[in-house]
């Protein structure tokens, strides 16, 4: 079991951003399902799992302001993280080919955290809405994943991808359609879901929108995230200090080359890069070959 455990950990920390936030929400859900199960057998109440869901009421949210940052990574049925998780698989590999991954991991939480507000913003606005305020909860990373498509997708307007049955389809109209059929179902059950959905969206266009002019909305979030990160994983650290000799004085890293030929290998891997977006902006990602694949995601990850 330890075994296990040390791979999913050492699988986790060696892994991307995509591949993070797809372990935290999958752990999450199994912890969850685990503490439901026991909760069952002993009879006992399960309502403390309303303090990692998002509510819609402002009052009780003044008292659990944490819940606005959990509830994007908490699922109760395994068809909606099954869903949800497949959709930032194959959503987030699209974005890592333009962007990088500090910028999916601030987007991810201000999708959520757009998402959640708009949730809270309507069930007090609407009178349709006002009527459930007040046992009205939001789980689920959708909102988060919404703000990853819709940035891909109106950043890149020429993306295309294949659809079963429907064939080649620009990656903007799937998500215009995704978008038109959560307006259409705002009053449906899953009210809240189709309102974050629209507020994660809307963070994601307003994300592309932005970048295209130079600037990156996540620099706040990555660097609120990036001391969050430091706080929980501190640790005091101890030197041992001992005499350099010339055997064990690190050693300065030397180039191999002169500037000319340093240039001259830039420009041909620019060069190469810029050919496989080309290609990949005419006929997609699947045209593109396993060689230059990896050449794209070794280089987006510089």
């Amino acid at each position: 079991m330890g075994t296990i455990f040390t791979e999913i950990n050492r699988r986790f920390n060696a892994g991307s951003i995509l591949t993070k936030y797809i372990y935290i929400n999958v752990c999450v859900f199994i912890v969850i399902r685990l503490l439901i199960i026991v909760m069952r057998l002993f009879m006992t109440d399960a309502s403390y799992l309303e303090y990692i869901q998002m509510p819609s009421s402002w009052q009780l949210l003044l008292y659990r302001p944490w819940t606005i940052f959990t509830y994007m990574f908490v699922h109760f049925d395994f068809l909606h993280i099954l869903f949800n998780m497949l959709w930032l698989y194959w959503f987030g590999k699209i974005f890592l080919l333009f962007f990088n991954g500090r910028q999916m991991g601030g987007l991810y939480v201000l999708g959520g955290i757009a998402g959640g507000l708009l949730f809270i913003l309507s069930y007090h606005i609407f009178p349709f809405f006002r009527q459930y305020s007040d046992n009205s909860f939001l789980v689920g990373a959708s909102a988060s994943i919404m703000a990853i498509v819709f940035a891909v997708s109106f950043y890149q307007k020429d993306y295309v991808i294949n659809i079963l049955l429907l064939g080649r389809v620009k990656l903007i109209y799937l998500a215009i359609g995704v978008l038109l059929l959560d307006i259409i179902a705002i009053t449906s059950e899953n009210t809240g879901g189709h309102i974050a959905h629209i507020g994660g969206s809307l963070l994601g266009i307003l994300f592309a929108s932005q970048y295209r002019k130079g600037k990156d909305i996540t620099n706040f979030m990555n660097r609120l995230i990036d001391k969050f990160v430091n706080l929980i994983t501190h640790k005091p650290s101890f030197k041992v200090y001992r005499k350099e000799t010339d055997k064990t004085r690190p050693q300065k890293n030397r180039r191999t080359e002169t500037d000319d030929e340093y240039h001259r290998r830039k420009n041909k891997e620019n060069r190469v890069i810029d050919e496989i977006l080309d290609k990949l902006k005419r006929s997609g990602y699947e045209s593109l070959s396993t060689e230059e694949k990896k050449k794209l995601f070794d280089a987006s990850r510089r």
